[in-house]
């Protein structure tokens, strides 16, 4: 395909960087009046429209679109999402309302645990069903590559189901799906004050069966006030390590919990939340392989202290930015709503926030040597905006879908 007469083409990055750390995260390639060549699956060539190369491939045989008007850019990744589950739960949005904390909802048996009587009932078919209408949601609203977490399981056979569910999802869906075994999400009542028993049972019984079905990329816990240790955490990452599943941690929403050091320690690609986050763990960060990731539709929804991102990039850290979309704490996977927060709440710069929705989060998923980013021999997984003047104007008109098309794996969907 030959897109022609493209208005602005953003997210250019030429040395197919894997991430974008501090003041590096404030620069990305553009280029007005331009074309852009793929072939298969593949971004082939880019430039300006009059350019010797575009005279060239306007006379060769290729499907031509005129793309008059729209900004181009990569298809966001997002990084962070719970979206396969049973019901939604406004009744504790209400209670939240209300004055009541996230804490003190789970405590009583709410929030994940509510989640997870509700998969316990529904067959993997509903499940499917439901989540393939959430990613056609959020793919019509730019998300190209997407990570989806278990945990609304908490058994062993609701949490092979949500997986089960994640893989068909990967083999039907033009999304790039990566699946995340979170079984230690929550503690279940029955286990509460042994929980320990818990993690045995994920690191006994759970690990090895998803590991025996090849279920999962990541494994994943919850380490905060009111769930998992740093002890439990340590514990579960060194058994999914050892069946090859790479870590990543939820760390520091509820309290500083010292996730973010046991991330660090264990290699973790991410370590995500961090509404809660001071000088130590800023400085554990620095220098290593993992990404910080912020979720700013969960600070927003739950009314949380701000990750200091302005303080981290300054710092020199990579930052990335997804959606957490799940049923309790960000009912939205909506990526250009995270963009926006990125700008006006947490201070990001248009650019930053374009690299912190794409290229890092691809980063942050694994697949940014594919995605992420307009680069020659990268996956053509682009965002084909309505007319509009220049990227600027995507996290400033918040609210509304600014995406007229969605290009995947190199083909219109």
């Amino acid at each position: 395909m030959l897109l022609v007469n493209i208005k602005e083409l953003v997210g250019i990055d030429e040395k197919g960087l894997l991430m974008r750390r501090g003041a590096e995260m404030s620069k990305t390639g553009r280029i007005k009046n331009a074309f852009l060549l793929t072939k298969g699956k593949k971004i082939v060539d880019y430039g300006k429209m009059s350019s010797p190369e575009c005279k060239k491939y306007l006379e060769e045989n290729h499907r031509v679109y005129d793309l008059s008007g729209s900004v181009v850019m990569p298809a966001f990744c997002d990084s962070h999402t719970h979206l396969v589950y049973a019901n939604s739960r406004e009744t504790e949005f209400v209670d939240k309302i209300r004055g009541l904390s996230y804490e003190e909802i789970a405590k009583r048996g709410g929030g994940i645990l509510n989640s997870a009587k509700a998969t316990a009932k529904a067959s993997e078919n509903e499940l499917y069903d439901m989540a393939c209408k959430r990613l056609d949601e959020v793919m019509r609203m730019g998300t190209g590559a997407i990570e989806i977490k278990s945990g609304y399981g908490l058994t062993t056979e609701s949490e092979l189901k949500l997986l089960r569910v994640i893989r068909r999802l990967k083999e039907t869906s033009p999304l790039t799906i990566k699946s995340n075994f979170l079984g230690a999400h929550g503690i279940p009542m029955e286990y509460r004050g042994h929980q320990e028993d818990y993690v045995d049972l994920v690191i006994n019984e759970m690990i090895p069966l998803v590991a025996a079905e090849d279920l999962a990329d990541f494994i994943d816990v919850f380490c905060d006030k009111g769930f998992f240790t740093c002890e439990d955490t340590e514990r579960i990452l060194m058994a999914g390590i050892k069946y090859g599943m790479r870590p990543k941690i939820h760390a520091n929403e509820m309290a500083i919990s010292g996730g973010v050091q046991v991330g660090v320690k264990y290699g973790a690609i991410s370590v995500d939340h961090l509404e809660q986050i001071g000088k130590e763990e800023i400085e554990s960060l620095k220098d290593t392989e993992t990404m910080p990731t912020i979720l700013p539709g969960c600070a927003f929804f739950l009314n949380l202290p701000l990750s200091p991102a302005r303080d981290m990039i300054n710092a020199g850290l990579p930052v990335a930015m997804a959606s957490d979309f799940n049923p309790g704490t960000s009912p939205s996977g909506n990526m250009q709503l995270i963009m926006s927060m990125a700008c006006i709440r947490y201070r990001l710069t248009p650019e930053e926030a374009l690299n912190a929705t794409t290229l890092n989060t691809a980063y942050a998923m694994g697949v940014s040597d594919e995605l992420g980013s307009i680069t020659r021999g990268k996956i053509a997984n682009l965002i084909v905006t309505e007319p509009m003047t220049q990227l600027e104007f995507i996290p400033y008109y918040y609210g509304a879908n600014k995406v007229a098309k969605m290009i995947l794996n190199g083909k219109f969907v």
